[in-house]
C-alpha cells in the first residue's frame, strides 16, 4: 500500500519521540531526495509525516537544505498541511528566550537558494501577502492559549542566509525595522509550500537574543551551544503543543491556500 499522510511536520531529532509505532517511507522526488527518511505515524486519528529538516545527523546547513525535495515529499504523500517549528533569535526584549512566536510574516535576506518549483516555460506568480495559513494560525493560537505556554500570537521573522550568525550591526538594523525574530530556514520553505497549494504554519521558539540586547551588556551574543541548550529544554512543551494542534486541526480547509495557483499562471 502506498504510504500517505494528512499533515507534514519539519523539525529536529527531538521530534522522533512524538511518534509511536511509526513507519518509514523512502521518498524520491523530481528534486532529489529529502533531507532524511520520512517517518509516518498516527496522531489524533490523522496520519502525520515527519522529515528532519537538517538531516538525521544535522548534516545539511541552512543554505544547503533540500527545501524543494522536502516540501514535494509531503505533497507526494497527499498531505495538505505543514507544521514547521524552528529555533529563532529574538530581536525584541519582550520576546524572551523560551517564548514561542506564531509568525504571520517573513522578510527574506537569503540569496541563491532554489526557491521556486516554476522555472518556466509557464510563468507562475504566487501571491504571498499572507504567507502563513490563517486557519492553521488560529488553531495554533487557541492551542497555545490552552497549553499555558508563554507565546506571541504574531510576529515577523527575518530570514538570513547563514550558516553564520549576524553581526551586531546587522542585528541592530533588523531590530530597527520592527521585525521580531531571526532565522535561517523559513525561506524558501514557506513559499514552496504555497506553490504546492499546501497550508503552512510556523511556530518559532526563541532560543537567544541574536547578537545581544541593545542597552543591556549582560546579554551575550548567540552561540550554537546556547541555541541547543534552550531548544532541548523546551522540546517537550513544543512537541506537546504540536500534538494538540494536529488533534484540533479541522479536516476541511477554510483558507485560500489550496487555490493559490488559480490566478497565478501567465501564458500566451
Amino acid at each position: 500500500m502506498k504510504p500517505r499522510a494528512d499533515i507534514g511536520v519539519f523539525g529536529g531529532s527531538g521530534f522522533y519521540r512524538f511518534f509511536k509505532g511509526a513507519e518509514e517511507a523512502a521518498i524520491r522526488t523530481p528534486y532529489g531526495k529529502p533531507s532524511g527518511k520520512v517517518t509516518i505515524s498516527e496522531v489524533g486519528g490523522k496520519k502525520v509525516a515527519f522529515i528532519p529538516r537538517h538531516g538525521i545527523h544535522h548534516e545539511f546547513p541552512p543554505h544547503m537544505v533540500p527545501y524543494r525535495a522536502n516540501v514535494y515529499s509531503f505533497k507526494q504523500l497527499g498531505a495538505t498541511r505543514i507544521i514547521a517549528p524552528n529555533a529563532v533569535g529574538s530581536l525584541k526584549a519582550e520576546i524572551k528566550p523560551g517564548d514561542l512566536v506564531v509568525c504571520d510574516q517573513f522578510v527574506n535576506f537569503t540569496s541563491g537558494r532554489e526557491d521556486t518549483f516554476y522555472d518556466g516555460p509557464e510563468t507562475t506568480h504566487v501571491g504571498m501577502a499572507q504567507p502563513y495559513c490563517p486557519q492553521m494560525r488560529e488553531v495554533a493560537i487557541r492551542a497555545a492559549e490552552e497549553s499555558g505556554l508563554r507565546f506571541h500570537e504574531k510576529g515577523t521573522v527575518v530570514v538570513i542566509e547563514g550558516p553564520r550568525f549576524s553581526t551586531t550591526a546587522e542585528s541592530r538594523f533588523f531590530a530597527r525595522q520592527g521585525w521580531d525574530v531571526i532565522n535561517m530556514t523559513q525561506y524558501p520553505e514557506v513559499v514552496l509550500a504555497r506553490e504546492q497549494e499546501l497550508c503552512y504554519l510556523n511556530i518559532s521558539l526563541a532560543t537567544d537574543y541574536d547578537a545581544g540586547l541593545e542597552g543591556d551588556p549582560s546579554v551575550k551574543p548567540v552561540s550554537h551551544e546556547e541555541v541547543i541548550k534552550v531548544f532541548d529544554s523546551k522540546m517537550d512543551g513544543l512537541r506537546k503543543l504540536i500534538v494538540e494542534i494536529v488533534k484540533a486541526m479541522p479536516e476541511k480547509r477554510s483558507c485560500e491556500c489550496g487555490s493559490a495557483l488559480k490566478h497565478a499562471r501567465m501564458s500566451a
